[in-house]
C-alpha cells in the first residue's frame, strides 16, 4: 500500500460510517483512546466507534510510514479532526496487517492527546 493510499485509508476511518470499521477493522483490534474505558478490543472497539459521532473532516500531518516486515505496515501521525465548533487533535499509531492481495485490516490504533499549555 502506497502513503497515500495510507492516508485515504485512514482519513476514511476518521470521517466513514460504521461499516467502514467492519470492513477494515479486524475483529482482533487493540485500541487506546483518550477517553474511558481507554483500552478497547475487538468488537467493543468497532461498537464503540459506531456510537460515536463522526468527525466532519481530519487533516493528517507528520506521517510516518514504516514497512519493516512484509504484509505489516505501522503509521505514526498527527490528526487534527473537526465536527462544527468542536476541534480534537492527537497524535496517533495505526499498524495495518495485509490479509489479501491488496486488502488490509487495522490490528492496532493508538491516540495520545497532547497535554493542555
Amino acid at each position: 500500500m502506497n502513503d497515500e493510499r495510507i492516508l485515504e485509508f485512514e482519513r476514511d476511518l476518521w470521517v466513514g460510517a460504521g461499516d467502514v470499521y467492519r470492513e477494515r477493522v479486524s475483529p482482533d483490534v487493540v485500541m487506546v483512546i483518550p477517553a474511558e474505558p481507554f483500552l478497547l478490543r475487538g468488537g467493543q472497539a468497532i461498537d464503540a466507534v459506531e456510537r460515536t459521532p463522526r468527525w466532519e473532516d481530519v487533516e493528517i500531518s507528520d506521517l510516518s510510514v514504516d514497512r519493516a516486515q512484509e504484509g505489516l505496515i505501522v503509521i505514526g501521525y498527527r490528526a487534527d479532526a473537526s465536527r462544527g465548533e468542536e476541534r480534537f487533535t492527537a497524535y496517533c499509531t495505526s499498524t495495518y496487517q495485509r490479509i489479501g492481495d491488496h486488502q488490509w485490516h487495522v490490528i492496532q490504533h493508538q491516540q495520545t492527546v497532547p497535554a493542555a499549555t
